[in-house]
C-alpha cells in the first residue's frame, strides 16, 4: 500500500521505516527541510536500536522516502498517518497547534474524488478524531475522507521491536471501509486487532501510559516503606510480580518515571478527565508520589556525604531510560542539576545522550563530560547509578573503585547486586533497599 506519516519523530520515522519493511511504500513528510536533508544524506536524528539500518535498507529499496510537501505526500497515499507533537501547557492539557496545522494542511492537500483515511497516530485527548475531521470538512467542503484513531505503543529503546512484533493494534474507527484498508496496512504484522470506536481508541494510550505510571509510583512507595523495615524492595516487587494478575514488568523502583510520554500523558489524562467533570485524584497522587522519589535519592545522598557542596560526584547517565539518546524531561538531568544547584562537581558520562543534553542547554556548562564511565569516575567522592544502560554492568568495578577518591555509590535505578558491590569494598546506597556497607 502507499502510506503517507506526516511528523518524522520518534513515533513516525519508526513507523515509516517498519512499514515500509513490511513492503509498503512510505513517504514521511516533516516540516523540517535539515531534518528531511540529514535523513536524504543517510543520517538519522534520533539514536533507536535497529532503526539506522532499517532506513538505510528501505531506502535503497525505494519504499521509504522524505519530504517536506504534504501535498505530495496527500497526493501518493491511500492512508496519512498524523504524528506531530502534542506537547503539554502549563495547566497539564494538551497543546493541539500542530494536530490542527496538519489538519489544515490534509484538507488543502485533498482533491476532488480522492478518498483518504486520515489516522490520528500521536497521542491525544479524547474526542480528538471528531475535532480533525471537523477540521477538513471546515476547509474542503467536497473532501472524501473518514479519520480514525491508530494509537502507537511505541518504547523508546525498542521501538522498533515493538512496532515490528506488536502486543495489540488498536483501531478506532466508525467507518467499514477505513477499518477494512486499516486491516491491510496491518495484515503483515502478527497481533491481535482490536477494532473500537474512535473515542475509546483514543483513550486506551492515555489509560495505558497512566496505568504503567501507576505501577512505577505505587512501588516506589513500597520502596520507602521497605527502607523503612530493613526489607528489600526488588524480592517484595519479585513476590508480587509472580502473581500472573499483576506481572514483574514496571515494578523497579528508582528514581521515578520520566521521558517525553509518561509525565505528559498522566497530567494529560488528569486534565481530560477534569475537563469532563470526572476527578481522577488517583493520577494526582501518582505524580505527586513521583515527584517526591528524586527528593527522597538526594536525602539518601545527603546522609551519606553530609554536604554536598564542594562534593566531586560522578554520574552515569544522562538519557531519561537506555537504549535511546532522548533526554527530554529526564530525571537524570533533573538530578545532575539538583546537584550542581547545591554546590556539588559534577562529571557526567552517557553512552548516547550528552550530545543532546549540550545542544539543547539541559545541563549548565559547569557539567565535565567524560569519554568513558571509568574517565567519569577519576577522583570522585560519589559515584551515582542514573540511568540503567546495561554497559555499566559491565564495568571492572575493582578499576573504578581504585580511581574513586571515596568508594560510595549511590544507585538510583537498583542495578547492582548489593553483596557484589560490598565484595568490591563499596558503601552501597540503593532504593527501597538496605544500605551495604
Amino acid at each position: 500500500m502507499d502510506l503517507c506519516i506526516i511528523g518524522s519523530g520518534y513515533v513516525g520515522l519508526v513507523t515509516g521505516a517498519c512499514f515500509s519493511e513490511m513492503g509498503h511504500h512510505v513517504t514521511c513528510v516533516d516540516n523540517d527541510q535539515r531534518k528531511v536533508d540529514m535523513l536524504h544524506a543517510g543520517r538519522i536524528p534520533i539514536y533507536e536500536p535497529g532503526l539506522e539500518e532499517l532506513v538505510h535498507r528501505n531506502v535503497s529499496a525505494k519504499r521509504l522516502r522524505f519530504t517536506t510537501s504534504t501535498q505530495d505526500g496527500v497526493d501518493q497515499s491511500q492512508v496519512i498517518f498524523i504524528a506531530v507533537p502534542t506537547p503539554p501547557q502549563p495547566d497539564g492539557s494538551v497543546d493541539m497547534t500542530f494536530i490542527e496545522k496538519v489538519a489544515r494542511e490534509i484538507a488543502n492537500a485533498l482533491k476532488p474524488g480522492q478518498y483518504r483515511v486520515v489516522v490520528d497516530k500521536s497521542t491525544v485527548p479524547v474526542c480528538t478524531g471528531e475535532r480533525v475531521a471537523a477540521t477538513i470538512q471546515r476547509y474542503n467542503k467536497t473532501a472524501e475522507f473518514d479519520v480514525i484513531s491508530n494509537p502507537e505503543f511505541l518504547r523508546e529503546g525498542c521501538a522498533v521491536e515493538d512496532l515490528m512484533k506488536p502486543d495489540r493494534i488498536v483501531i478506532g474507527s466508525s467507518s467499514d471501509r477505513a477499518t477494512d484498508l486499516m486491516r491491510r496496512v496491518y495484515a503483515p504484522f502478527q497481533a491481535p486487532v482490536l477494532v473500537t470506536d474512535i473515542n475509546s481508541a483514543e483513550l486506551i494510550k492515555h489509560a495505558a501510559n497512566s496505568f504503567l505510571s501507576l505501577k512505577i509510583s505505587y512501588i516506589n512507595a513500597v520502596s520507602a516503606i521497605c527502607e523503612a523495615s530493613g526489607a528489600d524492595v526488588e524480592l517484595v516487587a519479585d513476590g508480587i510480580g509472580m502473581d500472573r494478575r499483576i506481572g514483574r514488568q514496571f515494578l523497579n523502583a528508582g528514581l521515578g518515571y520520566g521521558g517525553s510520554c509518561f509525565p505528559k500523558d498522566v497530567k494529560a489524562f488528569i486534565a481530560i478527565a477534569e475537563e469532563l467533570g470526572v476527578p481522577f485524584n488517583l493520577l494526582k497522587e501518582v505524580e505527586r508520589i513521583n515527584a517526591a522519589q528524586l527528593e527522597r535519592f538526594l536525602r539518601k545522598m545527603r546522609d551519606g556525604l553530609w554536604v554536598l557542596k564542594e562534593k566531586k560526584i560522578a554520574v552515569w547517565g544522562l538519557t531519561f531510560k537506555p537504549d535511546t539518546d532522548d533526554v527530554r524531561n529526564s530525571l537524570a538531568i533533573d538530578l545532575v542539576n539538583r546537584l550542581i544547584a547545591e554546590g556539588a562537581s559534577v562529571t557526567a558520562y552517557d553512552p548516547k545522550g550528552m550530545e543532546k543534553a549540550i545542544e539543547w542547554k539541559l545541563i549548565p556548562a559547569s557539567v565535565k563530560l567524560a569519554k568513558t564511565p571509568l574517565e567519569a569516575v577519576a577522583d570522585a567522592e560519589a559515584l551515582v547509578i542514573a540511568t540503567e544502560w546495561k554497559e555499566f554492568q559491565n564495568q571492572d568495578f575493582a578499576a573504578v573503585k581504585s580511581q574513586m577518591h571515596t568508594p560510595l555509590v549511590f544507585d538510583g535505578r537498583n542495578l547492582f547486586d548489593p553483596a557484589t558491590m560490598k565484595e568490591f569494598g563499596f558503601i552501597y546506597y540503593a532504593i527501597g533497599r538496605p544500605v551495604v556497607k
